[in-house]
């Protein structure tokens, strides 16, 4: 069956066809740089831990401070981009991005590299929030609009496994500061081109209300939330100070939503959770980022601390993975969506991810990368077809008041997967590692069991995600009905 996208929320006549290409260019340009920062540290974790002295449990905040700041801003700062303009927020959002960069590149101790990570993420989320919503904007033609989201999600998709390449080079042939400093030059020079390339407009103003009590609020549950299962490792999944932190995180959420339906200017309408689709794929990615965050982060601590790979040689290992992400992304999702539809397209990508991540979780001590590692990397080219149908899906009921919020709705479902995914696999492999070293396991027999058990986990998650998308998604995102229907 052949489907398109849903129509752009603006109706404002296209612009011409170079400027909109050079916008795209600027807006998928600045959206690597930031998707990159949030994967090319993961390679350097190694070094950073070691020239800042962090322990283990300490050095996954250098990670989680992003991904906190940045899932949990995102809301916010679209919902301003509806508000004072999606430009204005996306150029301030790069320029704090840029310079919380090189902080963290001057970064001589634990706290002020987390709180610049912190920075970063906050500077990340008012770029991000209102990106997608800009793209929709630009191309109000399905077949334009699928090739533009389809190299916007090769951004998404692909750039976390590019961030692994470059950190890993930069790392071993100059050092970890490297990995935050390339920001700079790159981060000037979008910032300057965003501000002569992206059109003008304009919202109906603060006085409409941003909610800051309800951004206020998940912010919170977020921090809290990640928080209390990071201190599992330590303290235990059912000790009294997880079971209590966990169910105030839960309560600051249930005053979120609360606020949510009361607010006279919500930060998040409900009415749009009543589009099928628009739940379900957020719902869908919520599980899914979650589930590959441990091929992610996993697999480059597994190549090093197992194999003994070094920091570039991770970064090539994972190379193929990016390249097939990449060719996916940009020569097959936009057309196999346009033929099939974007559910169907999705349904086969998760599939993909299943396999992947079943096969790492049945890896050896020993393995052999052509044998057991490469076949995975190009499986995980299944994501390319996953994150380009989840943007159209969880932009189809948008609106053009709407459109900042539900693209930094997308956007948050996105990066709360990422720290989740962080929280509770990094977690559950350390567990499993330390039981097993106590039982007297070799070392890296122990590692690779606690791996084994986050990456059967992670393709549990994709499980659910793929059960729960054919179940709930609707086949024909251009009968869609809108949020408010």
């Amino acid at each position: 069956m052949t489907t398109h996208a849903p129509a752009a929320p603006d109706t404002a006549p296209a612009a011409p066809a170079r400027p909109r290409a050079l916008a795209l260019a600027v807006l998928c340009a600045s959206m690597l740089m930031i998707v990159l920062d949030g994967s090319i540290v993961t390679v350097a974790l190694p070094a950073i831990q070691d020239d800042l002295h962090f322990s283990p449990a300490d050095l996954t905040w250098t990670v989680n401070a992003y991904l906190i700041a940045f899932g949990g801003l995102l809301l916010l700062a679209g919902r301003l981009g509806d508000l004072i303009g999606r430009k204005r927020v996306f150029v301030a959002g790069l320029a704090l991005f840029t310079a919380a960069s090189l902080l963290c590149a001057v970064a001589t101790g634990q706290g002020m590299l987390i709180a610049a990570r912190f920075l970063q993420g906050v500077g990340g989320a008012m770029a991000s929030s209102v990106s997608l919503g800009m793209v929709v904007t630009l191309f109000p033609e399905p077949g334009e609009r699928g090739r533009a989201i389809g190299a916007f999600s090769f951004v998404g998709a692909a750039g976390a496994s590019i961030g692994q390449v470059l950190g890993g080079v930069l790392t071993q042939a100059l050092s970890w500061h490297w990995i935050f400093l390339i920001n700079l030059p790159l981060g000037l020079a979008a910032v300057l081109l965003a501000v002569r390339v992206l059109a003008a407009d304009h919202g109906p103003g603060l006085r409409a209300g941003a909610d800051a009590l309800g951004a206020a609020l998940i912010t919170a549950a977020l921090m809290l939330g990640i928080y209390t299962i990071v201190g599992t490792g330590a303290h235990g999944w059912t000790s009294a100070r997880t079971l209590g932190l966990g169910a105030l995180s839960l309560a600051l959420l249930a005053a979120f939503l609360l606020r949510q339906a009361r607010a006279a200017h919500p930060l998040l309408p409900l009415r749009m959770f009543r589009s099928r689709n628009v739940s379900g794929a957020n719902a869908v990615q919520l599980l899914t980022i979650s589930g590959m965050f441990a091929f992610q982060i996993l697999v480059a601590l597994y190549l090093q601390q197992v194999l003994g790979y070094g920091a570039a040689a991770t970064g090539l290992a994972m190379l193929p993975a990016a390249v097939a992400i990449g060719a996916v992304s940009l020569l097959l999702s936009a057309r196999l969506g346009a033929r099939y539809g974007e559910r169907a397209v999705l349904l086969v990508g998760l599939a993909m991810l299943v396999v992947a991540l079943g096969l790492l979780a049945r890896l050896p001590v020993d393995a052999d990368y052509p044998v057991h590692l490469l076949p995975t990397m190009l499986l995980i080219g299944g994501g390319g077809l996953v994150l380009s149908a989840l943007a159209v899906l969880g932009m189809s009921g948008a609106g053009p008041q709407d459109a900042g919020t539900a693209s930094g709705l997308f956007n948050t479902t996105q990066q709360v997967g990422g720290a989740l995914g962080v929280a509770v696999l990094t977690t559950l492999a350390d567990g499993r590692a330390g039981a097993l070293a106590a039982a007297g396991h070799p070392a890296a027999e122990a590692l690779t069991g606690g791996f084994r058990l986050a990456f059967t986990v992670a393709a549990g998650l994709l499980s659910v995600a793929l059960v729960l998308a054919a179940a709930v998604l609707r086949p024909d995102v251009n009968s869609m009905e809108q949020p408010g229907n």
